[in-house]
């Protein structure tokens, strides 16, 4: 069986999305940046990110966040390509996050299986895409996150946007079912139409056919929300995660696995004692008639 496959038969057994934990190899960026920017430091963290409960590592070299300068595909390759080949030979399932067609067609090589593209601006990556058969993240931007775009139906417009950039890439041979459609949050996008994008993350998947991958995790506008503090920005990734398990998502891409992972299982076990009486009848109203009077049960 391969990698995809087992996956697949765990992501239906278990009816869970799916948890890419974020392993930047980079000195730069905006959550842990130098945190894992060694082969050793990189090699060890995914190995805690899978004991934590990750279902996938996306491995990046380069920073997306406001005002880095952007690397050539050659220094992003140094960074990342001996990190994906030692997890990939241990067996990891691996994600690669580029946005330069060399840079995927190299990871893929080396044992990446899913290329998660922020720009989708390389005329190359289809091609890339075509001859390695690897699975695509296309996310939805304009250009860097603080690029401007002013939305009417914010909802809307993403998943026209989204569905027409699937059908170019149908076209150039890449086949919809190995496409994973994630709406961008925080690129191009104030805060109140993030929050909506995350309310009504279902209509992305029925309008473009494909599954959805969602990455809030400690971003700006989740920063605007709960602050700067890591632990608040987690629990509010987690929440998160959850509304967009209730809204059918296949992926959520974090940097705390372990709280994403907890709540999913805590999730599937109040759903397993959905309509089950755990506590008696009698004595249940026994307690709540005490509250009522505020007293307490005999």
């Amino acid at each position: 069986m391969s990698a995809r496959q087992a996956d697949w038969e765990d992501y239906v057994r278990t009816g869970r999305p799916r948890i890419f934990g974020v392993l930047n190899v980079t000195p730069d960026s905006f959550s842990d940046g130098g945190e894992h920017a060694t082969v050793e430091a990189a090699v060890a963290h995914a190995h805690a990110l899978i004991a934590d409960g990750a279902d996938w590592i996306d491995v990046g070299g380069e920073s997306t966040a406001p005002g880095r300068a952007p690397l050539t595909p050659e220094a992003e390759q140094e960074r990342i390509i001996t990190v994906i080949r030692e997890l990939a030979a241990a067996g990891v399932r691996l994600s690669v996050d580029t946005y330069h067609a060399a840079t995927a067609r190299a990871a893929v090589e080396a044992g990446a299986l899913i290329v998660n593209d922020v720009y989708g601006s390389d005329p190359d990556m289809p091609a890339v895409l075509r001859e390695t058969e690897a699975e695509y993240i296309l996310m939805h931007s304009f250009g860097a996150p603080t690029t401007p775009h002013d939305y009417g139906n914010v909802v809307a417009e993403v998943a026209e946007e989204l569905h027409r950039r699937v059908g170019a890439l149908d076209a150039a041979g890449v086949d919809a079912s190995r496409i994973v459609v994630d709406p961008g949050l925080g690129f191009s996008k104030q805060p109140a139409e993030n929050w909506a994008l995350i309310n009504d993350l279902d209509t992305l998947g029925v309008e473009t056919g494909c599954r959805v991958l969602v990455g809030a995790s400690r971003k700006r506008f989740v920063k605007a929300l709960v602050g700067e503090d890591r632990h608040a920005l987690d629990i509010a990734t987690a929440v998160i995660g959850l509304t967009a398990a209730d809204r059918g998502v296949w992926a959520v891409r974090v940097h705390d696995v372990q709280a994403m992972h907890a709540a999913f299982a805590t999730r599937s076990e109040v759903g397993r004692w959905s309509g089950v009486n755990a506590v008696a009848g009698p004595m249940r109203g026994a307690s709540v008639t005490a509250l009522t009077r505020g007293g307490v049960p005999a």
